[in-house]
């Protein structure tokens, strides 16, 4: 029996997977490459053998205990992410470098730091957690997250406004890596319900943290040299109770890590390999390695000294697992590449939207809408409790009869369908605009179906797409990097798109008439070509446990899975 199946985590790990695990029977070895993961549709062979039928047809227990533990992860973090919104455009205005008119130019300037940083960051975080384990990144992006909030507090300069909130992205790779815990954790049966409030979390996180935000600030009335302050150090108390949470109760997912030395001692290691990689000399363990390989031509044989032996510094640090060998072509394959690109088209249009409509709804007519803040707020508000039902609600029983592709797909689709009737709903008054119905009522009733599309595409194609991720990994030893892979693409739209829609917007203005249609017609084009990407995605490998299809298209994808597989 393995050492992983004594102990509390034993209950974790024994939990049936979606990733294959070999044994040998009379001399005969395993493949190298662990290949697709197992499912009803890709492995009728082992069902035959086995005559598991009947299991692969009911859902595995939820872990209720480690989801909890993410669920408090994701929620505390969007919660302190989403504080520094309601007060930034205030703060922005009180550096000496902002002038009063380019408040919104710098306050973009800002957000998109933290983004451009996550960019840059995103995949390193997911290719670490491969190799360290999950825990042990987690606790380090939530402890330097909260270092990074209480220097925000601290700013008095935009230069440093910018610095501390590219460190923050920089430092922090926590989505990602909570999305493949919740992958690790969960199998093909089960999964489908627990990526479901993934979003619902994001959502509330999205309202506790505003409300952080704007309540603390501090009255301008009375002095104080430190307005902002207090949110940013609340901010920080809650990332740091995470972080205890996390280190109390968050079991490590990744099973590789269970042979590893203790969570203490691989992070003593990660420092001592980036200081020695960092360094100007060589690293220890490539002067070592070239050593061995040097004394090992003599007597053409493969012989280690003895003093290398005493030495366990010489080899590189024990921290990277041995991990079965995979090729390229298993991890990027035809799915997989469509599936990343067509994710970054799906993240530059969610964030592209919610960056156009306030700027549409705001400006004055013709062009906009001239709502209110507060009447924009509400519609926000409208879209969030949508969110929030149609996940728990609605979400899972459409997805259980559809599949994770075509959930996808019809996500896609959504955005293209709510940028091109965003242009035409209506305006409040008879004189606003030649086209389109008049009244509050009819805008209001138009504006709230658009946004109900496009909440149910977001929502909807998020969490299906967080499956189809998942899925597309060929074992869970590259599922972090995967998903780190993902946040990075994620980063990308969110860094990209709202200076994009803000400046298609702003020549929108001096196009008439409907130059509205300008900027969301080009993003709806954008959408398209991401759903037509979509149906390139195409093995029944994806599909979550149990889940059959008729179609021709998913027959010969099944073949060809079968094919590849044999040889």
């Amino acid at each position: 029996m393995k050492p992983s199946d004594h102990g509390p985590r034993g209950a974790l790990l024994r939990r049936k997977s979606s990733t294959p695990h070999y044994q040998t029977f009379g001399g005969i070895s395993p493949p190298k490459s662990r290949g697709r993961p197992l499912s009803d549709t890709s492995n009728s062979s082992s069902q035959d053998l086995h005559n598991g039928d009947d299991e692969h047809h009911h859902s595995s227990p939820l872990p209720k205990k480690q989801m909890a533990i993410l669920a408090i992860i994701a929620l505390c973090e969007q919660t302190a992410l989403n504080s520094i919104s309601p007060y930034l455009p205030d703060m922005a205005s009180t550096f000496p470098e902002v002038n009063p008119g380019q408040v919104g130019v710098y306050v973009g300037t800002i957000a998109s730091a933290f983004a451009l940083a996550q960019l840059f960051s995103g995949f390193f975080w997911g290719w670490l957690s491969d190799r360290i384990g999950r825990k042990p990144v987690i606790l380090l992006g939530t402890f330097f997250t909260a270092g990074c909030f209480v220097a925000f507090g601290f700013v008095k300069t935009l230069p440093q406004a910018i610095a501390v909130q590219a460190l923050m992205g920089l430092l922090n790779g926590n989505q990602g890596v909570v999305s493949t815990c919740l992958g690790e954790i969960t199998d093909r049966s089960n999964q489908s319900q627990a990526f479901t409030y993934l979003p619902v979390l994001y959502g509330l996180g999205g309202i506790t943290g505003p409300v952080i935000g704007g309540v603390l600030v501090s009255d301008k009335s009375k002095p104080n040299k430190y307005p902002y302050l207090l949110p940013n150090l609340l901010s920080a108390v809650i990332l740091l109770v995470d972080l205890a949470l996390a280190a109390i109760f968050l079991e490590e997912s990744l099973e590789e890590a269970q042979a590893m030395q203790p969570l203490g001692r691989r992070v003593k290691d990660l420092f001592s390999w980036m200081w020695q990689f960092t360094s100007s000399s060589r690293p220890h363990y490539l002067r070592h390695r070239s050593k061995r390989h040097s004394q090992s031509h003599p007597n053409g044989d493969e012989e280690v000294s003895d003093d290398e032996d005493a030495d366990g510094d010489t080899g590189p640090p024990n921290f990277f697992p041995g991990t079965e060998e995979l090729k390229s072509s298993d991890v990027f394959n035809r799915d997989t590449i469509l599936l990343l690109l067509t994710y970054l088209i799906f993240q530059l249009s969610n964030i592209s939207f919610n960056s156009l409509f306030p700027i549409f709804a705001q400006a004055a007519p013709p062009t906009g809408r001239g709502l209110d803040p507060e009447e924009i707020g509400l519609s926000l508000a409208f879209a969030g409790l949508v969110t929030i039902l149609f996940q728990i609600g609605i979400f899972g029983k459409l997805r259980d009869q559809m599949g994770n592709r075509w959930a996808y797909r019809i996500g896609l689709a959504g955005f293209v369908i709510a940028y091109v009737l965003m242009p035409w709903v209506g305006y409040k008054n008879k004189n606003d605009g030649d086209y389109g119905t008049k009244g509050a009522a009819w805008l209001w009733i138009e504006i709230c179906i658009v946004l109900l599309i496009k909440t149910v595409a977001a929502v909807g194609g998020l969490t299906s797409a967080l499956l189809l991720i998942t899925n597309s990994a060929p074992n869970h030893s590259v599922l972090g990097t995967l998903n780190g892979l993902a946040q990075t693409l994620s980063a990308a739209g969110r860094a990209v798109g709202p200076f994009v829609s803000g400046g298609l917007f702003t020549i929108a203005t001096r196009v008439q008439p409907k130059g509205e249609a300008l900027a969301f017609g080009l993003f709806g084009g954008v959408a398209f070509v991401g759903f037509l990407l979509s149906f390139g995605i195409r093995s029944p490998g994806l599909e979550a446990e149990g889940w059959e299809s008729g179609t021709e298209d998913d027959e010969s994808d099944k073949s060809e899975d079968e094919d590849a597989t044999l040889n």
